[in-house]
């Protein structure tokens, strides 16, 4: 059968189209609700994962304090430093279409923990998402430091991608992040925050 969901016309069709006309009345009442069953059955398999998504977006202000929050504005270290401060800093560089310095740094802090015997493989994902010149998510780094980090990421340490994730840390440190304090998205969660904290 095509697809979860038929019209009522359809499902009084495919139980034959002879009912009696004094039982019509019942069994039309009986479809409708075997009909809602269903579609509340299939709804309430949906809810929880919609439900989920909307407490993961919101758990990020419960959990957080003004406090916290007010950290975050001492030194981008301290931003980056807050799972809750990457995920709202990556959302305001996406309004900025620049969110591929935070995602090759937090690539870079996650190559730093890898397991010796899987670094080849990591390096040239990284490699190609970001560095490479046709790379999809490309950062902005000059000509030297991409043919270094070329030739680092063929033969890759732990310390391969370093140079470059310090240039990107200072490329957010000096533009994106002094707009980051100023931006309505911060601004409005500190207040927001700043509200709901008993006096």
């Amino acid at each position: 059968m095509p697809g979860f969901f038929f019209s009522h016309n359809n499902m009084t069709e495919l139980n034959g189209k002879e009912d009696c006309k004094l039982e019509e009345g019942k069994v039309h009442k009986k479809k409708q609700k075997a009909f809602g069953a269903d579609l509340k059955s299939y709804l309430k398999c949906m809810v929880p994962h919609i439900e989920s998504g909307i407490k993961t977006s919101n758990s990020r202000n419960v959990m957080l304090s003004a406090e916290e929050v007010i950290q975050w504005s001492q030194s981008l270290e301290k931003l980056l430093a807050s799972q809750s401060g990457q995920g709202v800093f990556r959302e305001f560089l996406k309004s900025e279409f620049s969110e591929e310095n935070i995602e090759f740094w937090l690539a870079c802090e996650d190559y730093k923990k890898t397991k010796s015997d899987h670094l080849h493989g990591k390096a040239e994902r990284i490699y190609e998402e970001f560095v490479q010149s046709d790379a999809i998510k490309q950062i902005n780094i000059d000509y030297q430091m991409r043919e270094a980090t070329a030739k680092k990421a063929q033969d890759p340490t732990h310390t391969s991608f370093d140079e470059a994730q310090k240039t990107v840390y200072i490329l957010m440190e000096r533009d994106s992040y002094p707009r980051f304090l100023k931006s309505k998205s911060y601004l409005n969660l500190l207040n927001q925050l700043q509200s709901n904290t008993p006096k």
